[in-house]
């Protein structure tokens, strides 16, 4: 049902916790399956410098949120924000139709990070 990649970030997702100084602090949730996800991250010199998830939710969600911890830190915002599902299901060596959602959810709370990088950096030189 599952591949092993996925269980394996099931079983020992990385950086799992909180930043207690993190530059950004998102979350997103699905109304329909209630999962929840949320993301500290460390914003500095155009990339994610260090990031943290929590996840309320399905296998396939915890498995989505440790994947894409790994798949964006160090990575440059610019490219992030073409990440898409197809990626993260992808990058778990596939998903079960019905958990199609959990990649979804992984890419709307990283689009809600970046969106909130921006506006955290633009409100940076606005008050200069």
């Amino acid at each position: 049902m599952y591949s092993e990649l996925l269980l394996d970030h099931f079983h020992h997702p990385r950086n799992v916790g909180e930043i207690a100084e993190a530059t950004v602090v998102v979350e997103a949730s699905n109304p329909v399956c209630g999962d929840l996800m949320k993301l500290w991250a460390v914003a500095g010199d155009g990339k994610i410098r260090e990031v943290k998830f929590k996840v309320a939710g399905c296998v396939p969600a915890v498995a989505c949120g440790s994947w894409l911890t790994e798949a964006i830190l160090n990575k440059s915002i610019a490219e992030l924000s073409a990440l898409n599902p197809d990626e993260v299901n992808s990058g778990l060596g596939g998903l079960p139709p019905a958990s199609h959602h959990a990649a979804h959810l992984a890419v709307e709370v990283l689009h809600r990070l970046l969106a909130e990088i921006a506006r955290t950096a633009q409100a940076g030189l606005s008050s200069r």
